[in-house]
């Protein structure tokens, strides 16, 4: 099972959002980076949720229901989607400045290249976010 990361604007569409819905398509990402990682998305893969904007942390995690597909509200056939579901809410948000903090993640996505809005989380990155209270 793979990790990931998925930003969002909690104005546009939160974890509140997500939980109220029940699941989701995982759709508007147009930048090309980001879109590489979505292909990559497979089913039961983790998708940790992060508030950009002006929360700025990881809030919840979600599992993805249905891997890559191409995006059906699109006919550029670059623009790939994924369903998602969420799974629970952290217990404490995970703060971008805790997260910057670390110096283990000087090289994490999140820190390196903050406007992309979906990356992978490596195995050892997530075992970091795990002592930082991911779960």
């Amino acid at each position: 099972m793979a990790s990931w990361l998925l930003k969002t604007e909690s104005s546009t569409y939160s974890w509140d959002d997500l939980v109220k819905a029940g699941k989701t398509r995982w759709d508007g990402v147009t930048n090309p980076a980001a879109l590489i990682a979505i292909r990559q998305m497979r089913a039961g893969d983790e998708a940790l949720i992060y508030h950009s904007g002006a929360e700025r942390a990881l809030v919840g995690i979600a599992k993805i229901t249905r891997g890559a597909y191409q995006d059906p509200a699109s006919n550029d056939p670059r623009r790939a989607v994924v369903d998602l579901a969420p799974v629970r809410p952290l217990k404490a948000p995970v703060t971008l400045s805790a997260v910057k903090a670390e110096p283990t993640l000087a090289e994490f996505a999140l820190v390196r290249n903050s406007r992309l809005s979906t990356m992978p989380v490596e195995p050892a990155v997530r075992r970091i976010l795990t002592r930082l209270g991911v779960r």
